[in-house]
């Protein structure tokens, strides 16, 4: 069932239950995400996801030196040094034509600072019978509404051919996957998750955060978490455009909250500062 967003906090029974269970093995699934910004909420992103499975691999696209982000020799999340990402563009084009040269499993996990695992207990392994997946679209219904590319699993397949001449390349590359080359993809035989399953595997705009296995956005950050723990990341922030893009929610969850009129004009004094360095 298609849902509309809520603020209501999991209940300790929608979150993974402790002790934690033993790992979920996922040999065939890389770990990866790609940033120069908000790095220590993408390290945590990522140890957050592993918290719960292990993964063939772990892999962190940034300019960043592993010992500036606390991650020392023997940490499981390999850096890739790659130029500086300036822009969400940068990060498009770094995605469609370069990451599928880091990737030697069947399939990747490609989490954002702002998105995570959420239940390992919550994985299918029919996730792994596409090409694609993320959380659905509820603003398009044309069949083309899976979907988000902030937490999603992609296949090699799928990466490589998003390096082949034909496919048209432009930002953002979700988008550009999964409406203006879909055809294509699908004309190579790639397979896109129904609805359905897309629901089940991430929340974003649509599906609830308490029944799936994963989730992306910052808007839905305080009802995983709690309103204490996103402030906690919100204040590490170096960038916060992700979080302006959804500003109204997120402002309207922290007012109801502990010390929320103290944060929602934190918040807004930091949107105004923003604004006019821009």
């Amino acid at each position: 069932m298609r849902c509309a967003y809520d603020t209501t906090p999991l209940t300790p029974s929608q979150l993974p239950s402790q002790p934690a269970p033993a790992k979920l093995p996922l040999d065939q699934v890389t770990l990866c995400a790609v940033s120069s910004s908000n790095l220590k909420a993408t390290v945590r992103a990522l140890d957050v996801s592993m918290a719960q499975i292990d993964f063939a691999e772990v892999l962190l696209f940034t300019d960043r030196e592993p010992s500036t982000l606390g991650l020392g020799p023997t940490s499981p999340i390999r850096v890739i040094p790659i130029a500086k990402i300036q822009s969400s563009e940068a990060y498009s084009r770094f995605m469609l034509e370069r990451l599928a040269d880091h990737i030697k499993t069947s399939h990747c996990l490609v989490v954002q600072w702002d998105g995570h695992v959420i239940d390992a207990q919550r994985w299918q392994n029919e996730f792994l019978e596409y090409d694609y997946i993320g959380a659905s679209w509820p603003q398009f219904d044309d069949g083309h509404d899976v979907g988000n590319g902030g937490f999603s699993l992609r296949s090699r397949r799928l990466m490589e051919t998003c390096q082949s001449a034909e496919f048209d390349v432009h930002h953002p590359e979700d988008v550009a996957i999964c409406r203006t080359n879909r055809h294509l993809l699908e004309d190579r035989g790639l397979s896109f998750a129904p609805l359905a399953l897309a629901d089940q595997f991430s929340s974003e705009r649509a599906s609830d955060p308490g029944v799936t296995f994963g989730y992306h956005g910052a808007f839905i950050m305080p009802r995983v978490l709690g309103m204490d723990r996103f402030w906690t990341i919100y204040r590490q922030l170096t960038d916060r455009t992700t979080v302006w893009n959804d500003f109204g929610l997120i402002w309207r969850t922290a007012i109801n909250e502990r010390r929320g009129i103290r944060r929602s004009l934190a918040m807004v004094v930091h949107r105004a500062r923003d604004a006019m360095r821009r």
